[in-house]
């Protein structure tokens, strides 16, 4: 089943505007070529049936998916690695391996999040994966350090950090040829906010992150250009009732969007919901900052050139025992937000797929489930579980556990 025109049934379509229950999806040629109808707003409480859409073209194959949900793709803009490999490698074969475990949970559109180096092994593992991004396997690159400050540095190495000199900011966005999507830097250090005035200027995103700025830093960060907290509350201080720091800065902003990471352990279910209720779902970006264990089990890894143990899933500097990032994938992060954390379906699908591919550039093609895009989708069971992943209208996952196959 590849990219003839199918039409798939009966399923709840998560909808930007609401679930369509029972609804249908058209997909031809790669692309979704007919949605269900947003339903309307109902009085109480729940959605409405979907509007029925004309009748299939004969010839076309009918996948009657009652029972399940159809999601859009999810968008991990902020993921180290996964299936044993990691992005940092520069090592396009290990880069594959790492979005295709993802892909198998879900992730349709993922980009690829550098660790702490050397300034020149970065650059040369920017531009080997540059050539991954022209080809489609990922959608950009995203330099989480070395401009981050030393103090809040978290798993990353604090001997290769650096103060964000522009200049060599710029290196690295001119190594990548032009894929970088999102830089992760301290607005504090010297040169930070000059920083996200250049990366602001050349259309790549200024994250705010491993950062100990006030609040009144935050918010001349987010002024120049800045407009994301990367994971937001982890490795930058805490929200005081005297010094709120930069976590009340970039909560109350509407030009910010904040990373969270739902795995249980970077977040307390209150602190999720405090972030979802400040912001609002139109501004909350569901991550992973998944490493190399992601996909796989418990044993040693690295995380950029620094050594990593993971116990019953949970990741921690073999020095130090500072959490290094997570197994998460972003299937679990959609369980936990409406299973634990109660969140609505469609607020969380929003900021699994929508708000991040809107901050990628890519809402026009991918993030939600509505004619002319990207025919990217994951079927769901009731629990919520990964049944099967298509990915521009191929189905790339799961398609021998599809009802009827």
């Amino acid at each position: 089943m590849t990219t003839r025109t199918q039409a798939l049934t009966g399923a709840d379509v998560v909808l930007p505007g609401g679930v369509a229950r029972g609804g249908r999806l058209l997909v031809r040629d790669g692309r979704i070529a007919e949605a269900p109808a947003a339903p309307a707003d109902r009085t109480d409480g729940t959605a409405a049936t979907a509007t029925t859409a004309p009748a299939p073209a004969p010839g076309t194959a009918e996948l009657d998916l009652t029972g399940h949900w159809i999601v859009p793709g999810f968008v991990d803009m902020h993921v180290h690695g996964g299936g044993g490999a990691s992005y940092t490698s520069g090592d396009p074969e290990e880069a594959l391996r790492a979005a295709r475990t993802h892909l198998a949970h879900g992730t349709t559109t993922t980009m690829a999040s550098l660790v702490t180096g050397d300034l020149d092994d970065l650059a040369r593992s920017a531009a080997a994966l540059a050539e991954l991004v022209h080809d489609g396997e990922i959608a950009g690159l995203h330099f989480e350090g070395p401009f981050i400050n030393p103090g809040r540095c978290g798993a990353h190495d604090p001997t290769l950090l650096r103060a964000p000199d522009p200049a060599e900011v710029r290196k690295l966005l001119d190594a990548a040829r032009g894929t970088t999507l999102m830089v992760t830097l301290a607005p504090e250090l010297d040169g930070g906010l000059d920083s996200v005035r250049l990366l602001a200027e050349h259309g790549v995103i200024a994250a705010v992150g491993h950062t100990d700025a006030d609040y009144a830093t935050t918010r001349r960060a987010v002024d120049a250009g800045a407009t994301v907290a990367t994971h937001l509350f982890n490795a930058m201080p805490g929200l005081g009732h005297r010094a709120p720091g930069p976590v009340a800065a970039l909560l109350e902003d509407e030009r910010v969007t904040v990373e969270l990471i739902n795995d249980g352990v970077h977040l307390h279910p209150a602190v999720m919901e405090l972030a979802f209720r400040a912001a609002g779902a139109a501004r909350v970006a569901l991550v992973t900052d998944a490493m190399g264990a992601a996909g796989m089990g418990d044993g040693r890894y690295h995380l950029g050139p620094l050594e990593v143990d993971v116990t019953e899933g949970v990741a921690r500097l073999v020095e130090g025992g500072a959490i290094a990032g997570s197994t998460l994938t972003l299937d679990e992060a959609l369980r936990r937000a409406v299973l634990v954390d109660r969140i609505p379906i469609e607020q969380a699908v929003r900021a699994l797929s929508g708000n991040p591919a809107r901050l990628m550039g890519l809402g026009e093609r991918v993030g939600s489930l509505e004619a002319g895009k990207d025919a990217d989708l994951v079927v769901l069971d009731a629990e919520l579980r990964v049944v099967a992943v298509m990915r521009r209208g191929a189905w790339v996952h799961g398609a021998d556990r599809l009802p009827g196959t």
